[in-house]
């Protein structure tokens, strides 16, 4: 899959459960959008992040990445404790200087 180092390293380390590698992955001022919620700034990722795993227990699997300059679709097949898992969604990223600036998940 053509994914670039950061996004590969965002999903290792959500496979991991490691919130330290995780926040690597982002710029400071970086935001999420998930769910019609917006996430601004690492801290507020963070805690996102870890209130979705904590409620879901949930996994993505990476099955297909395009790349186009500075953004990557990425499709997952996550699977968890929610109702309609497993499911297909994908992951819009846009980089910046080697780090995950913007991510909507749709």
């Amino acid at each position: 899959m053509d994914m670039p180092p950061t996004v590969t390293a965002y999903f290792d380390a959500d496979r991991r459960n490691d919130v330290e590698a995780f926040s690597e992955t982002f710029l400071d001022d970086a935001v999420v959008e998930d769910e019609g919620a917006r996430h601004g700034g690492i801290a507020a990722i963070c805690q996102w992040w870890a209130a979705v795993k904590t409620a879901t227990n949930y996994v993505a699997d990476p099955v297909e990445a395009t790349r186009d300059g500075d953004k990557a679709l990425v499709r997952a097949n996550v699977s968890g404790q929610f109702p309609g898992s497993p499911v297909t969604l994908t992951f819009a990223f846009t980089t910046k200087n080697d780090k995950i600036a913007r991510l909507e998940i749709k």
